[in-house]
């Protein structure tokens, strides 16, 4: 069975996967510190890695991203370790492998393992110094290693320009593999780089994903809307993965103010809202996503009420003035068009 069809077989019953949580503040627990990159655990705390993988699929999860998402040689370079990439990720790869197939044995059910690809950090020109082929570079020497290491799909997370959307998912599909492709939405109900959601989407199926959605941001309830304006625009699957409520500062340390019984609420709102894939991003313990596990499988489907939504999670963007419908945006248009400009110039 290809590895598409082992993603297809696992939404084929109009169901909803449950993905993992956090991986950088579930290590804080374990002793990371702050600035010390998570791939180097996968060499020198690999049980560390895998016992957070085994226990996000204890809690429920069936789909667990892999520790590397700061695994481009840009973001190793900052740590005299962008020759290592193939190593990091491979190592990455085989980690959550093994940590899916323990999983599927304990359980009886598939655990896949997606192939986590986070943003370079760095800015396309004319901005900064990143161009389509350096970025494509970057991406495909990841992408080959955790497809090697054993990765199901691949999911490019955290993005907020099209350009480096499309570079990663153009690596993606050069191993073969399914791709997802995720974008955050924290400024103004759009990206970092000015792209709405629904943007995203139509440009993200033109660069060949296979599932879209949102992660990371600011909360679950910004997080709802910006995946709830996807829905209309594709028929690919839906992914939310939001943090654990809001982040803040709080002596020193970053604390994440929901609970388990919020992202409990969450899951069955996104679920009801027909999101197909389910997970937590920044401050998401085993612990919350057990209790989204035990909401989905305790609350019956029902419509989505946005009311209800607004009450449990909060106001979404309440301080945003509302933009005139239909207005995409000088910056979203001239995304949307430098996106579109450069896959045509190499069709």
């Amino acid at each position: 069975m290809t590895t598409q069809n082992v993603v297809e077989e696992c939404l084929e019953d109009g169901g909803v996967i449950l993905a993992d949580g956090a991986t950088g503040t579930n290590f804080f627990n374990k002793g990371l510190e702050t600035g010390y990159p998570p791939e180097l655990w996968n060499v020198e705390r690999p049980d560390d890695v895998m016992d957070l993988h085994t226990a996000f699929i204890a809690a429920g999860s069936r789909l667990i991203l892999t520790n590397s998402f700061g695994g481009t040689a840009h973001r190793l370079k900052l740590h005299d370790s962008q020759d290592r990439v193939g190593e990091l990720n491979l190592a990455a790869a085989k980690l959550a492998r093994r940590a899916a197939d323990d999983g599927r044995d304990r359980f009886g059910e598939t655990v896949l393992v997606a192939g986590s690809m986070g943003p370079t950090g760095e800015l396309f020109k004319p901005m900064g110094a990143l161009d389509y082929d350096e970025a494509l570079q970057a991406f495909t020497a990841q992408a080959e290693a955790l497809a090697e290491g054993g990765a199901d799909l691949l999911w490019v997370e955290t993005m907020s320009s099209l350009e480096e959307v499309q570079a990663a998912i153009d690596a993606a599909l050069s191993c073969g593999l399914p791709v997802a492709a995720c974008m955050t939405f924290d400024t103004a109900a759009r990206s970092m780089m000015g792209v709405l959601p629904a943007d995203f989407v139509r440009d993200s199926a033109g660069y060949g994903a296979s599932l879209v959605g949102a992660n990371c941001g600011i909360g679950p309830a910004e997080l709802m809307h910006s995946v709830r304006e996807m829905l209309p625009v594709t028929d690919m699957p839906v992914i939310a993965k939001g943090n654990c409520g809001i982040p803040s500062y709080v002596e020193g340390e970053i604390h994440y103010h929901g609970t388990p019984e919020l992202m409990g609420h969450y899951a069955c709102f996104a679920r009801d809202a027909g999101i197909r894939v389910i997970g937590g991003c920044c401050g998401t313990t085993p612990a919350h996503v057990e209790a989204m596990a035990a909401a989905l499988q305790a609350t019956p489907r029902r419509d989505f009420d946005p009311v209800a939504a607004e009450a449990a999670l909060g106001t979404p963007w309440k301080d945003l003035p509302t933009p005139p419908k239909g207005d995409g945006g000088d910056a979203g248009r001239a995304a949307r068009g430098r996106g579109r400009g450069r896959r045509r110039s190499r069709a």
